[in-house]
């Protein structure tokens, strides 16, 4: 497999130990999803682990499904922290930090128009995602004021 991102070294994904604090649960159908991923995508980002403990601190789930594609090895980042709180935090910091955010879901039905009627939308790794049909080309001015729709260009005399 592809390994595109930077690491500290390789080692076997059996050799890992998740951290006994990591709150984050992987389903089985997630981890069959990141599987199929990284085998499209390749490795995009190490696995953390801590200089401190030993343990993982970040890529639980990317070592999952490192074990199910049955890996020899993975990329990994070891990562120096000051104290054990530190540490912690970024654990859970890693996991939560991502439910922060909200995907357009109309936005990236309308990009799959540039990707080709081949693309495997389940590589976006978005939970019970489909096509919207409907959805067409962006356009700013969709839910703009009627007034903003039809202005005129100062410099040149064209609508907007």
């Amino acid at each position: 497999m592809d390994i595109h991102c930077e690491y500290t070294k390789l080692v076997k994904p059996k050799s890992l130990k998740p951290h006994p604090k990591n709150r984050n649960k992987h389903s089985e159908e997630q981890i069959d999803r990141l599987a199929k991923i990284l085998t499209y995508q390749g490795w995009r980002y190490p696995i953390k682990v801590s200089k401190r403990s030993g343990f993982i601190t970040s890529g639980h789930g990317r070592v999952m499904a490192a074990l199910k594609l049955d890996m020899k090895q993975v990329p990994v980042s070891v990562q120096a922290y000051e104290s054990d709180e530190q540490e912690y935090a970024d654990v859970q910091s890693d996991n939560a930090i991502a439910a922060w955010s909200e995907l357009d879901l109309s936005l990236i039905s309308a990009d799959l128009g540039d990707l080709g009627p081949d693309f495997n939308i389940d590589l976006l790794g978005i939970k019970d995602f489909t096509l919207d049909f409907a959805a067409r080309e962006f356009d700013p001015t969709e839910n703009a004021d009627p007034e903003e729709k039809h202005k005129q260009c100062p410099h040149c005399g064209g609508v907007l």
